[in-house]
């Protein structure tokens, strides 16, 4: 297969995923912070309200937070938002160009994007200048009902015919991450996994169990 990031790379390890819901009531920013104490690489801001001014804000404040950790925010479908921001961005197949949002953002910006379970959308995603393609859904999904459309055979035939980094999405658990990681999934993206939890202190020792799946070589 192609050679794997390495560890110091944002494109390898655990990816949240926030959720409004999930994140209400004053809970975005400590178990977003928590989370990140966890080891989380990645963090795509995803708020679908048409609530600018808040979403201004939580971006600013989720992007002080990545960089106080080292780690990479995205915005999910925004280039607006993650133009002023300087931070990267996640397009969905509905979302807008991937190549205007690589050109907007430049060379080095993290731009992602969702594959569902198709190679073909894949490589359109990597002509246009992804820098990480997304398969789901792997399982089912509390975010996004449905039957699962992504198996580990797709995860295979991915891993041996692209050299960018894979994140798996969609209903993943503690449970059935390790077999993705160990089938070419560079990153493994999670929302109810993490965050729904009773405390902070929980989602911070979630977030820790997921990153070790990444430390064995």
């Amino acid at each position: 297969g192609a050679p794997h990031m390495t560890e110091a790379s944002p494109l390898r390890g655990l990816y949240a995923i926030t959720d409004s819901q999930l994140l209400a009531g004053g809970r975005l920013l400590p178990y977003v912070e928590a989370a990140l104490r966890g080891g989380v690489r990645l963090l795509q801001y995803r708020d679908k309200s048409d609530d600018a001014a808040r979403r201004q804000r939580e971006a600013e404040a989720l992007t002080e937070c990545c960089a106080r950790y080292g780690a990479a925010l995205l915005i999910n479908d925004d280039l607006e938002l993650a133009a002023r921001l300087n931070v990267g961005l996640h397009l969905g197949q509905e979302d807008g160009s991937l190549a205007i949002a690589r050109e907007r953002l430049g060379p080095t910006a993290i731009i992602g994007a969702t594959c569902h379970a198709q190679l073909s959308l894949a490589e359109q995603a990597i002509a246009d200048g992804a820098s990480y393609i997304a398969f789901g859904r792997f399982f089912n999904s509390n975010t996004k009902p449905g039957a699962p459309a992504a198996d580990i055979v797709l995860l295979q035939q991915a891993r041996a015919r692209f050299s960018q980094p894979i994140v798996a999405i969609g209903g993943i658990t503690l449970e059935t991450a390790p077999q993705l990681v160990a089938h070419g999934a560079d990153v493994i993206a999670v929302i109810h996994a993490l965050f729904a939890a009773d405390s902070a202190t929980e989602v911070e020792r979630r977030a820790l169990a997921f990153s070790q799946l990444f430390k064995k070589t």
